[in-house]
């Protein structure tokens, strides 16, 4: 039997704002509630499930590879919005995008501290 990933619980601490920060920086529809958690779907067999633990929580890192169309739009979004971006993890290339393996990539940060990256190419897929 192959593994596959089915959900992920992703921590915050406004399960609303956080789910609707994603969903509408990356174009997807509203989260819908699914018990305790509000649910984001990525495809059909991919949930984010928000939640409010009640415990302070380090900030994850979670990335996304999508479409070079996808990146315009979500980096198109981000950019509005005026949220703080970074061609790189540790914050010290604010204000670029990187072109890693021959593709596009940047980071930014959620309302709950996570920090959110989005690809065009995987790593090691390409040249630098």
């Amino acid at each position: 039997m192959a593994v596959q990933l089915d959900h992920l619980l992703i921590a915050a601490h406004d399960k609303r704002e956080s789910a609707y920060f994603f969903t509408e920086l990356f174009g997807l529809d509203d989260p819908e509630p699914a018990g305790f958690f509000l649910a984001i779907h990525l495809g059909p067999n991919l949930t984010l499930d928000y939640a409010e633990p009640g415990v302070d929580f380090p900030g994850q890192h979670y990335a996304f590879l999508v479409g070079e169309d996808d990146f315009d739009a979500i980096f198109g979004r981000v950019q509005e919005r005026g949220t703080p971006y970074w061609a790189d993890p540790r914050q010290q290339r604010p204000g670029e995008i990187n072109r890693n393996d021959g593709g596009r990539g940047v980071y930014f940060d959620d309302p709950a501290g996570h920090h959110l990256e989005i690809i065009t190419r995987r790593y090691g897929s390409g040249t630098d």
